[in-house]
């Protein structure tokens, strides 16, 4: 098996002139950047259309993409907008946090005056008696279609909607059809563009020797195409409405649980049709992506069923999951598939049974390492080869950010188990992104703000808040020389850089930053700020101690 590394880094925390990150020279720049760095994957978050939260794990489709990641200046080049339009838009004043307000508010106008220019080219140029929209799959034109139906009903949920198409009752869709069919079409040409610019990023990563990590919700939201379109496949009463919704139970860390609110799964009616729209979305998924973390994998075992309007997780229970049929369908369809199984949280036998049998590697998150109890299954001594470690995900604190809040046991501990007693804490992070990197992990997975060494400034997501996730982007000048090089004579020195003369290089090149900024690159003065940084009581009587 191969030794690997990539980076984990959103598409939305890439720099770009226009509010968020996209497919734009940006992210063909950070592709050549993580080639030089020795990686050789980009693990990205859900590209899905987003709405209320923005949060990308609660997507209006499974079969669509997200019209902010649009690239602007390619629809200028095309000359479906002008320069001076994009200029004028307000997308916010701060480069280092997304304004989803103004994005809002600003993108979509320009989406559609693009969308009026390429109807003309299309009336002018189009010679072929079927439409480009023709090359959306069903399900991402059945996504069009919602979007224009919410549109029409203010952008209210179609559990409010009017009986006769919340129900979607067979002339009540062939009326809206007619009478939506420009705005459907809009949302049809922001998909093509989509489909149109992933492809050619994902085709020059791939040229580069980068492949993508995407990430895949095992739940849909209930806000969306997928559960209106098709109630047959989710616990759905008569009218509509979920019998029971997706969450976790009271632990630790929440005393009311999780209420998720996603719509369930009628587990028995996906087995009737052989698992068919879910091999779809597996499909689509695999077009999209090069390899597939599926998120919340413990569901596919069991799942956390809560009564539909409840105001807590307090009162809900397990019921099961598919179970390994369903892969074993997948692999009968597909072969066998690059899938990472997220595994993280309580697991019992059963689902650590089922990660086993399928085979999937799962994942490792270091930040979970250090506790009082100094037996976590997170230390990368107990590792096997199949799985991935990371050193945080895009749920957890930074290094920075999570060492400065981690308790005096286990801190004490974690300084005991890298022996990094003189590392001052603002260099802390390449510790444990060594550690990562040494390990037997088949593949390392580092946030791109832990190799920055940021705090939580730079947090992705904190579960259960609302108002401050999803918005960090990283810094134009961030991805400089030096740290790429950085980054590519640890994967080397590990076994992970993937090509033999980048290994020779990197252990005999660049001498002066070997000892100036990679080694423990501790100079005098950091070891005497490590002294503060650690605090007295550490560097007395924490090393080797039980």
């Amino acid at each position: 098996m191969k030794r690997e590394c990539g980076i984990l880094l959103p598409v939305s925390s890439l720099p770009s002139r226009y509010g968020i990150g996209a497919f734009s020279r940006e992210a063909y720049k950070f592709v050549d950047k993580l080639k030089e760095a020795g990686q050789q994957y980009w693990q990205i978050l859900p590209l899905g259309p987003t709405g209320y939260g923005d949060s990308p794990y609660q997507s209006f489709s499974a079969f669509a993409g997200n019209p902010y990641f649009i690239d602007l200046e390619q629809l200028i080049r095309e000359k479906l907008l002008t320069r001076a339009e994009c200029n004028k838009a307000d997308f916010g004043q701060h480069e280092q946090y997304i304004d989803y307000g103004k994005l809002y508010e600003n993108r979509f106008p320009l989406l559609r005056k693009a969308y009026e220019r390429w109807k003309v080219k299309q009336a002018h140029e189009d010679r072929h008696p079927e439409r480009q929209e023709d090359t959306l799959s069903c399900e991402t034109r059945e996504y069009c279609f919602y979007m224009a139906v919410k549109n029409h009903f203010g952008g209210k949920s179609w559990e409010l909607w009017d009986e006769d198409i919340r129900l979607r009752k067979p002339e009540a869709i062939a009326r809206y059809q007619e009478e939506l069919s420009d705005e459907i079409r809009f949302y049809e040409f922001q998909q093509i563009k989509f489909e149109e610019q992933w492809r050619k990023l994902k085709a020059y990563a791939n040229k580069k020797g980068i492949r993508i990590i995407g990430d895949i919700p095992i739940y849909v939201a209930f806000d969306g195409a997928d559960s209106w379109s098709h109630p047959e496949l989710f616990q759905f009463d008569e009218e509509g409405k979920p019998e029971g919704v997706a969450g976790c139970p009271p632990d630790a860390f929440s005393a009311t649980g999780q209420l998720w609110g996603n719509p369930l799964y009628r587990w028995d009616y996906h087995r009737k049709t052989g698992y068919d729209w879910w091999m779809k979305r597996m499909e689509y998924c695999y077009q999209m992506y090069d390899v597939v973390r599926v998120d919340h994998f413990r569901g596919f075992d069991e799942y956390y069923w809560i009564p539909y309007g409840d105001k807590t997780a307090e009162f809900g229970h397990w019921e099961k999951g598919p179970g390994l049929e369903f892969f074993e369908v997948m692999k009968e369809r597909f072969g066998q598939l690059d899938l990472i199984a997220e595994d993280l949280g309580f697991l019992t036998p059963s689902v650590l049974q089922l990660v086993k049998d399928t085979g999937f590697p799962g994942m490792k998150v270091l930040e979970f390492a250090f506790d009082d109890t100094q037996s976590s299954a997170y230390l990368t001594h107990k590792y096997q080869e199949n799985c991935v470690v990371y050193t945080g995900t895009h749920d957890n604190q930074t290094l920075q950010g999570w060492y400065k809040t981690l308790d005096s046991p286990g801190k004490k501990f974690a300084i005991n188990y890298l022996g990094n007693t003189w590392t001052p804490v603002s260099e802390i992070h390449w510790d444990f992104i060594r550690l990562a990197l040494r390990s037997v992990a088949r593949l390392a997975v580092i946030p791109f703000q832990d190799y920055l060494g940021l705090g939580d400034e730079a947090r992705i997501n904190e579960p259960s808040t609302l108002g401050k996730n999803w918005r960090w982007r990283m810094d134009r000048k961030a991805f400089t020389p030096q740290l790429a090089r950085r980054c590519r004579q640890l994967a080397c020195w590990y076994g992970r850089c993937g090509q033999d003369e980048q290994a020779a290089d990197a252990v005999s090149g660049q001498a002066e930053e070997q000892t100036a900024d990679v080694g423990n690159g501790h100079q005098d003065e950091q070891a005497a700020d490590a002294v503060n940084g650690h605090q007295d009581e550490q560097t007395a009587d924490i090393v080797f101690e039980n």
